[in-house]
């Protein structure tokens, strides 16, 4: 299953956050590691 982007911003600002607790920081890694990645678009050919 994959973070929705809303989550995925609130985990973002929990890391950022200087008075989150190390646990709360891992919780929030957790979430941003599972994020959908969107494919980078292959390279243009010339």
């Amino acid at each position: 299953m994959t973070t929705s982007k809303k989550d995925g911003s609130l985990s973002s600002k929990q890391l950022s956050n200087p008075k989150s607790t190390p646990a709360q920081k891992s919780v929030a890694g957790s979430d941003l590691s599972q994020t959908k990645k969107t494919p980078s678009p292959p390279p243009k050919k010339k």
